[in-house]
């Protein structure tokens, strides 16, 4: 099956595809927009639709509906209303400009997923924390948006856990979940960076409650408990979960099997419980491929089981 990733670039080590453009540190835009396959613009022209039958027809315009295409392509995105808000390419790494040279970011990977319909980029925020037996965990900003209306123009802190690259979001503003800018509004770079508050409020928060996890110790109840409310039906007997497989992986991802799952602040924790439930959406979960993974864990049913998860543990140490 083919990659959906158009292209992408990163810095450092190999993202989780082993696919892109390597790139020295500390490159300048330009560069990054070529590299990442995001040197071009979205474009809006006309939706025609032909009246007629053979050689003996009309076309007319649609007025109630616009078509984005890829400028260098001319590959069609999307069919979208007059009023949709493009973003484009250059602004997704453009958001991040003051953040590098002011707020001490560092971009990491950049992308465009599904010929152009999905672009992202990845920062380091400069922020982490260290749990028991060296687990370390560290921070990200993520800017997504999409030119099919899947995805509204998203900035969502992320955590990485290094030992074996789980990624879970952070809350925001006293919420779980991210800042979204519908396509039916302009996108303001200042007022989501004003939003996200820079990310040392949910990171501090994010800390404790990791630190705090890691010292909840679980049984066995505890774990089963935990995971049938997070992957399973709570109101089917044990015998008869419905999503059995999964629940069987993340089981053994958690006594052992897992990537830092025996490292102190993971083994018989909630944190690592958390961190099965991770591992498995980021890099076990069935999927057509691993950008299909990638973008269910990152913006669809991934996330919101990775969301489930977090919330579920939190209810351990309440």
């Amino acid at each position: 099956m083919a990659h959906l990733i158009e292209n992408m670039a990163f810095v450092r080590e190999t993202p989780w595809h082993g696919l892109g453009n390597r790139l020295p540190d500390k490159q300048p835009l330009e560069v990054w927009l070529e590299a990442a396959g995001m040197d071009w613009e979205i474009k809006t022209t006309d939706v025609l639709f032909r009246v007629g039958n053979g050689s003996n027809f009309n076309v007319h315009p649609n007025p109630d509906a616009k078509v984005l295409y890829r400028s260098d392509t001319l590959a069609p995105l999307s069919v979208v209303s007059p009023r949709y808000k493009v973003v484009q390419p250059k602004e997704i790494l453009e958001f991040y400009r003051d953040l590098v040279s002011l707020g001490g970011f560092e971009l990491e990977t950049a992308g465009v997923l599904k010929d152009g319909k999905k672009l992202w980029a990845l920062a380091r925020t400069g922020e982490e924390t260290l749990l028991k037996g060296g687990d370390r965990v560290k921070g990200y900003l993520l800017l997504a948006t999409s030119c099919d209306g899947t995805l509204a123009t998203t900035a969502q802190f992320t955590s990485v856990r290094v030992v074996c690259n789980n990624t879970l979001q952070l809350a925001t503003n006293d919420r779980v979940g991210a800042i979204k800018v519908p396509h039916s509004t302009q996108f303001d770079p200042d007022v989501v960076k004003n939003a996200l508050g820079m990310g040392a409020s949910a990171w501090d928060t994010f800390a404790e409650q990791a630190k705090t996890l890691s010292s909840r110790k679980v049984n066995r109840i505890d774990v089963t408990a935990y995971l049938i409310n997070v992957l399973g039906d709570r109101h089917a007997p044990i015998a008869e979960q419905p999503n059995e497989k999964a629940l069987k992986a993340v089981i053994d991802l958690y006594a052992g099997q897992g990537k830092g799952s025996t490292l102190s602040a993971a083994e018989g924790t909630a944190w690592g419980l958390v961190n099965a439930v991770t591992e498995y959406v980021d890099h076990h979960r069935r999927a057509r491929s691993r950008d299909n993974r990638l973008d269910s864990a990152w913006f669809g049913q991934g996330a919101s089981i990775k969301e489930k998860a977090w919330i579920e543990a939190l209810k351990l140490v309440a």
